[in-house]
């Protein structure tokens, strides 16, 4: 799968190899210092309080090492008041579906039979360097081919199912929040504070199932209802 630039996502570019966990942590924080100004991450058209839309997520509640990790990051940047996400609201995002009352339940069964016939293998990541984006402050994480190769494999099974994805495979850029930004601030104070921070361990983290969730807001947190969880073989 060949990605390709688009200005829509973040970093818009690729990293030149996307497998080398060094190069693609400093490929995304040298796209975070170009960036000025953090953005409000809920300022997002198209949501409201009572908006449900059906995502692929990679979930990390169960992972200890990483929520002991992330909640040591968040302790040390809690002086910017960003909105923490809590241990059981670790997620990787694969792609989003469609709204709650856009896709019936044909369509959906017909997706979970076709994700069924047989997913991709487990995997392993690694959440390298925190870095940020615009509206979150994020862990890069490392290697990005299987996770692409499995968001290619579930957006095929969207296509047979009449769901095609919103976003092409081609423009996927793996990462995984830990706090959102809930107001305009210099970009610049946030990179003061997560630099001495790029220098912990990054984390192991096993990749053994994928869900399909109906995603919704609680005030300045995502929460979900479990539709589906396909296991990784």
């Amino acid at each position: 799968m060949q990605l390709t630039v688009d200005p829509r996502v973040f970093p818009p570019s690729p990293p030149r190899d996307i497998d080398d966990a060094s190069i693609i942590a400093e490929h995304d924080w040298a796209a975070f210092g170009a960036v000025e100004e953090m953005t409000n991450h809920w300022d997002r058209p198209g949501w409201t309080a009572t908006t449900r839309a059906y995502y692929w997520l990679l979930t990390f509640a169960g992972v200890p090492a990483l929520t002991k990790h992330a909640r040591r990051c968040q302790s040390a940047l809690r002086h910017l008041g960003f909105d923490n996400i809590p241990e059981d609201g670790l997620h990787l995002t694969l792609g989003r579906i469609g709204h709650v009352d856009e896709v019936t339940t044909g369509q959906l069964g017909k997706l979970i039979a076709a994700v069924s016939d047989g997913g991709p293998d487990a995997f392993n990541i690694q959440a390298v360097p925190l870095t940020a984006s615009r509206g979150a402050i994020r862990y890069s994480i490392a290697p990005w081919t299987p996770v692409v190769h499995l968001h290619a494999a579930l957006a095929a099974a969207g296509t047979a199912s009449g769901l095609p994805s919103r976003k092409p495979p081609s423009i996927l850029r793996p990462h995984l929040g830990i706090a959102y930004c809930n107001r305009p601030m210099p970009a610049r104070a946030v990179r003061d504070a997560v630099r001495p921070l790029r220098n912990l361990a990054s984390v192991d983290v096993p990749v053994q199932r994928v869900q399909l969730v109906a995603l919704r807001r609680e005030g300045r947190a995502y929460r979900w209802d479990v539709i589906h969880e396909l296991e990784l073989r």
